[in-house]
């Protein structure tokens, strides 16, 4: 079934220290254009993302955020220089013995000692960065398919009634067609007879062209295409593939149709029908705008 091109989806995670936030949400768009913000740890990850989103949309102005809040402070972390402290251990044995003197080297002493105790960043690993973010976006990718999924069911069922009623009016313009083509060779009959008065005629030929001109006005192919468009309307929206760009050129098909009946047909009740009908594919014109 179809799908909206809008959507929202927010997902939250709390792992390592951090709580991760991902929101996307997007708008109708003709292209996919996909715009991500992160800070500047994840950078790297920018085109991982777009192409994941990539994978769950076509179309579409999709904004990503992920903001981080940092829980736990892990990201320095307290080192020794053990080498350094094992010198400075040297030069005090040695301070001891040449001088006689106690040793009382404490652990609040060792704190003390220039550069053998430091603090250093840590370096993030890439590999456990990526796995967090791809684990809080794919749950907020699952929250926006769930959202465009159901308005893409209302907007399925809202078309799906104007194209039932699209068919109705079909269906009586069918019914009404003949009955046209009828009064339109009376009308021209009519309008020949006065014209020729009482000249003399061939009246079987009068009566040929006429048939010939009437049938410029039958809408009987029309209405065969306008059935098939309306059909094929129908198989796509069920579709689960993406299908506003179809949709909208059987639209333009569609209407198509509709103005060519209401240009052939000069009966009063099939141009009532042809001005709701295309009021009613007016409406659905606008809807697919939002079909991804």
């Amino acid at each position: 079934m179809i799908k909206s091109m809008t959507g929202y989806g927010r997902a939250v995670l709390e792992k390592e220290g951090m709580e991760l936030t991902f929101e996307l949400k997007s708008v109708n768009n003709r292209y996919l254009d996909t715009s991500v913000r992160l800070p500047r740890v994840f950078g790297y990850l920018e085109e991982k993302i777009k192409s994941e989103i990539g994978r769950h949309t076509s179309r579409g102005k999709v904004d990503a955020f992920l903001t981080v809040n940092i829980l736990e402070d892990t990201s320095t972390e307290v080192t020794v220089n053990h080498a350094l402290f094992e010198s400075y251990l040297k030069v005090l044995k040695e301070v001891e013995e040449k001088y006689s003197l106690r040793n009382d080297i404490a652990v609040s002493t060792v704190m003390k000692i220039p550069d053998v105790i430091g603090k250093r960043s840590r370096e993030e690993d890439e590999e456990k960065m990526t796995s967090l973010l791809f684990e809080v976006m794919n749950e907020a990718l699952m929250g926006y398919d769930t959202m465009r999924e159901r308005e893409g069911k209302k907007l399925y069922e809202d078309i799906l009634q104007k194209l039932d009623r699209i068919e109705e009016i079909r269906q009586e313009i069918a019914r009404l067609s003949p009955l046209s083509v009828k009064a339109y060779e009376e009308r021209l009959c009519t309008r020949i007879e006065e014209l020729l008065g009482n000249t003399n005629y061939d009246e079987n030929r009068v009566i040929t062209e006429v048939a010939i001109y009437a049938d410029k006005v039958a809408v009987d192919e029309e209405i065969t295409r306008l059935s098939s468009h309306l059909n094929q309307f129908k198989g796509i929206l069920k579709d689960n593939a993406p299908a506003g760009r179809k949709l909208d050129f059987l639209t333009q098909e569609i209407n198509r149709e509709v103005n060519t009946i209401g240009s052939k047909c000069a009966e009063l009740e099939i141009t009532k029908l042809v001005v709701e009908a295309k009021s009613e594919i007016e409406k659905i014109r606008e809807q697919i705008q939002n079909v991804e």
